[in-house]
């Protein structure tokens, strides 16, 4: 009787982990685009002002965002963050530079079409274009599985350019996922890693569009 009840124990946990298998796949693997259609209620371009185009059509703002050059006073550092990975993060990452949504606007605007947008976050919402790469967050070591099944993911998607801009984002200034993700690509030789500090948030408080991500 008791193996019996163990076995269907078995069965119901093999049929629940089943059912959520398909959630795990969109938050524990590399690749496939992170954004479809427009969000119902996703944030648009502020209506135009005469004689121009607001900055969410695609016009560079002159007026910069102090929130993504925040400095906390954390240390940049070279090694992967283990810790808790919501919190104040560096104002600088050691082998790339921080991209701020002006400069990532225009980025996109000029036509870099080699240039990459991946999605650490996996949040419900997603930057157009965004590719998903969420398991690139995970803290361990450069020497790691994330790491070797990361390194085959941008060999792939950059047709092995090591000079591809890469941008990486998650939530916000308070966020360490892109942090970690941006670290792993610079280790690989990759020597035009964006790390988009602002993420998201200072994505949206600009007036850009966001897009629901694909589950």
């Amino acid at each position: 009787m008791r193996a019996d009840a163990l076995r269907r124990v078995a069965w119901v946990a093999l049929l629940v982990g089943g059912l959520g298998l398909e959630g795990a796949r969109a938050q524990n693997s590399f690749g496939g685009p992170a954004p479809m259609a427009p969000a119902t209620g996703a944030t648009p371009a502020p209506p135009s002002p005469p004689g121009g185009s607001a900055p969410g059509a695609g016009q560079r703002s002159e007026l910069p965002d102090p929130v993504e050059r925040q400095d906390f006073g954390v240390a940049p550092s070279t090694e992967l963050h283990a810790g808790a990975m919501h919190g104040p993060t560096p104002a600088s990452i050691p082998g790339g530079r921080i991209i701020t949504t002006n400069e990532l606007v225009e980025l996109r605007r000029g036509g870099a079409a080699r240039a990459l947008v991946f999605d650490v976050l996996g949040g419900p919402e997603a930057l157009p274009g965004a590719v998903a790469a969420v398991p690139a967050h995970q803290p361990g070591s450069f020497n790691d599985a994330v790491q070797r099944e990361f390194g085959r993911f941008l060999e792939q998607m950059t047709q092995g350019r090591k000079d591809t801009p890469l941008v990486f984002y998650c939530q916000s200034v308070e966020c360490w996922m892109s942090y970690n993700a941006s670290l792993r690509a610079i280790r690989m030789g990759y020597t035009q890693v964006l790390w988009y500090r602002g993420g998201i948030e200072a994505w949206k408080r600009a007036g850009q569009w966001v897009q629901s991500a694909a589950r």
